[in-house]
């Protein structure tokens, strides 16, 4: 690293490699990466070994590994500037992750409501991992001391637990990690369903017309935003009363940078069909470069994975450096 790379602060954020990005990640994330790594050290992780918390085809993930990384590198993450890799590529996140297992407390895991949600939506499969997944998130973030980590709402609680664990550690034997704070990104917006615009847009919902996978053609995303819940009020206005309106501008605004008042007084006078139209044009227009993007990457493998190859070997240099600093602190024998 250079030395004007050390003096910026440490981002890292990591995404899972459960199938195509939607709408949603886009805007709520990987949309602002790339923005972030002109002003920060950052570091990007396809988070492939939390995926294995809840079952997975050996063969699919693979294949979803791969194509993560190709769609980061499509948004905008450029190698040159920060580092992406592959989570289970760097062997210090498991390492870290057992050490601070032994500085965690039972009680504070199953006070965590993301496991107590995901354990009842997977009851057949309540495994260790799915106990133990917010360790691993930690270990994840103290072995680069990343002083930084985009979250949403359901990772706060695993972050504070970050912190705690970090804390604790320090206290016991001496000050080894930063305290993660959480990055909050200067724009944004939480997208909802198209269907059901009170509950957040998932790629998991039964409704195929609900989300909008970044890899959706022009006339799929015309097609569902066509189908996307509004009201019979026909005003294109915000109100916490018009809850499928309202996303609708919120996706329109972030794609397009104007405002609510700018975009009522857009469509005034104007049926929601009109303003269905203008948004799906928007996030068509917003997804076609980084779809075209996409395809060439994914088509080169040498490229991606000699990229992932890269990224592996920078981030195991620094997060080795913190393993090793840590094992001689709780006394393991090295040689």
């Amino acid at each position: 690293m250079s030395e004007e790379m050390q003096r910026k602060k440490r981002i890292l954020s990591g995404i899972q490699p459960t199938g195509t990005f939607t709408l949603g990640n886009y805007v709520g994330a990987v949309r602002n990466w790339g923005a972030l790594q002109e002003e920060f050290d950052c570091l990007y992780m396809v988070a492939n070994l939390h995926a294995i918390t809840v079952r997975q085809d050996p063969a699919a993930l693979r294949r979803q590994t791969r194509e993560a990384a190709a769609m980061l590198l499509a948004t905008g993450i450029d190698p040159e500037k920060s580092v992406l890799f592959v989570q289970s590529h760097v062997r210090a996140h498991a390492e870290l992750s057992w050490i601070l297992a032994c500085n965690t407390q039972f009680g504070e895991l199953g006070r965590m409501t993301q496991f107590k949600d995901k354990s009842a939506k997977h009851a057949d499969n309540v495994n260790a991992g799915l106990f133990t997944y917010p360790v691993l998130m930690a270990a994840d973030i103290l072995v680069y001391n990343a002083d930084l980590v985009p979250v949403g709402v359901d990772q706060k609680q695993h972050l504070e637990l970050a912190r705690n664990v970090a804390q604790r550690f320090n206290n016991q034997y001496s000050p080894t990690f930063i305290l993660p704070e959480p990055y909050i990104a200067k724009t944004g917006a939480k997208i909802m369903s198209l269907q059901e615009p009170e509950k957040k847009m998932s790629k998991s919902d039964t409704n195929a017309n609900s989300f909008i996978l970044m890899t959706d053609d022009a006339d799929t995303i015309l097609r569902k935003f066509k189908r996307a819940v509004t009201d019979s009020e026909g005003t294109v206005r915000a109100s916490e009363d018009k809850p499928g309106v309202t996303n609708l501008m919120s996706i329109y605004s972030v794609l397009t940078g104007k405002d609510f008042a700018a975009i009522e007084k857009e469509f005034e006078g104007q049926g929601y069909g009109v303003f269905k139209e203008a948004v799906a044009g928007s996030v068509i227009d917003a997804f076609r470069p980084i779809q075209e993007e996409y395809a060439r990457i994914l088509a080169d493998k040498t490229y991606l994975d000699g990229v992932l190859a890269e990224g592996a070997e920078k981030a195991s240099r620094m997060a080795d450096r913190m393993v090793s600093k840590v094992y001689k602190k709780v006394g393991m024998l090295q040689l």
